[in-house]
């Protein structure tokens, strides 16, 4: 275990390392870096392997413990109220900025004409409020197992946890038991699969670059820019001040310790895989208690998507922009309701999503433009999942004072 600890100690170290190489080597090799691909998705399957039973055993055992105590409804409840207004704020700021620096303007609309496409105009339907209930809830746990569809996982064992801290006594101890005795085989595995860590991050930064380069990029560095100030508004503004007012934690000290895990989200671009590593931080080095982050943080990687909407937001204001489309305050309250909302449906994997499609559709804007963005979308998943992994480890610092 000694050497475990070593490892995960020097792991953001090595990151660096691997995500700096992985971009000279791209960057030099240019889509012939694709050679390194499978080495990259070798190592996101060996996550996603050991993430969906990670999900449901934490959540089990978390729902559990917490259920039990006398803080069960305040912690519940207030894991919800934060991740819901910090998912809002970050679409207020992120149309905020949408209007002070104005993205979509002065974009040459003969350079992009001939990637216009209406692949996506049927793919933007906002389901329903009884449909999206009803996706929610599963008619069968263990088919949702298989599917690994995570909403469904996280409903099934909130109530089987709930369910368990219900039960007598020694009949609890007992279940309690094993749940926590298989989190933490499946922890151990996880920490065998770090070992090549540094390799998997280095075959998908060489990858990314490679196949994207930065030429295409050009096109879009007015709306990377105004996304990075406000991703970084919300990482060290509004998580920094929520800490401040509702946690014990120095904002200086969460910081330094999150760092490792926000480059591990940066280049794996997936809150899920991103879980255990933010779990082992949290518990160890930030002193949250294993309780709270078996609740909070798999539940944060499911539905805290603070820097998904900052991007579903301000791609509505950019092609509203590039459109000549004005927004009037329906627009905007249909943009926050649906970018908030829809971002906590969305699952913690890498990958384009057409949840922008359903912003842009619910405020009347144009969505031919699309491929311009998802071509890149990887630079921008990179940096959103950084940023909601961020938001989950401060929801467990603050939650956790809550049990004091």
């Amino acid at each position: 275990m000694k050497k475990g600890k070593i490892l995960f100690e020097n792991l953001g170290t090595w990151i660096i390392v691997a995500m700096f190489l992985g971009i000279i080597v791209g960057g030099v090799m240019g889509k012939n870096a694709s050679i390194f691909a499978p080495l990259g998705d070798i190592f996101m399957t060996l996550l996603k392997m050991v993430v969906i039973p990670l999900v449901t055993f934490s959540i089990i055992t978390g729902a559990a413990s917490i259920g039990n105590s006398k803080s069960a409804g305040k912690i519940g409840i207030a894991t919800f109220v934060y991740y819901l207004s910090t998912t809002a704020v970050a679409v207020v700021v992120a149309l905020i900025l949408g209007q002070l620096f104005k993205p979509g303007t002065g974009l040459p609309m003969e350079q992009i004409k001939s990637i216009f496409s209406n692949e996506y105009a049927n793919k933007g339907t906002v389901p329903g409020f009884w449909e999206t209930i009803k996706g929610i809830i599963p008619a069968n746990p263990i088919a949702s197992l298989v599917q690994g569809n995570i909403l469904q996982i996280l409903f099934f064992s909130l109530f089987f946890g709930f369910g368990i801290a219900s039960l007598k006594e020694e009949q609890k101890e007992l279940l309690t038991k094993v749940f926590n005795a298989i989190t933490d085989a499946l922890i151990f595995v996880i920490m065998k699969i770090m070992y090549i860590a540094p390799i998997g991050v280095f075959a998908l930064m060489a990858d990314a670059v490679g196949t994207f380069g930065y030429n295409i990029l050009g096109l879009l560095v007015k709306l990377l820019v105004i996304y990075v100030i406000g991703l970084l508004l919300q990482a060290f503004g509004v998580y920094s001040l929520a800490l401040k007012l509702f946690s014990k934690t120095p904002v200086k000290k969460f910081f330094s310790k999150i760092y490792k895990v926000q480059l591990f989200a940066l280049s794996t671009s997936s809150s899920m895989a991103t879980l255990p590593i933010n779990m082992e931080t949290c518990e160890e080095e930030l002193n949250v208690s294993k309780e709270t982050t078996s609740f909070v943080l798999p539940l944060g990687a499911t539905i805290n998507m603070d820097g998904n909407a900052i991007y579903y937001a301000l791609v509505a204001c950019f092609f509203a922009q590039m459109f000549g489309i004005k927004l009037g305050m329906a627009q905007y309250l249909a943009i926050i309701f649906t970018a908030t909302v829809g971002s906590i449906g969305q699952a913690g994997v890498p990958g384009p999503s057409l949840l922008v499609v359903a912003v842009l559709l619910s405020a009347n804007i144009p969505i031919v433009g699309l491929p311009l963005l998802f071509g890149v979308d990887r630079l921008f998943d990179m940096m959103r999942t950084a940023v909601n992994v961020t938001g989950d480890a401060s929801c467990a610092v603050i939650v956790d004072r809550l049990k004091e």
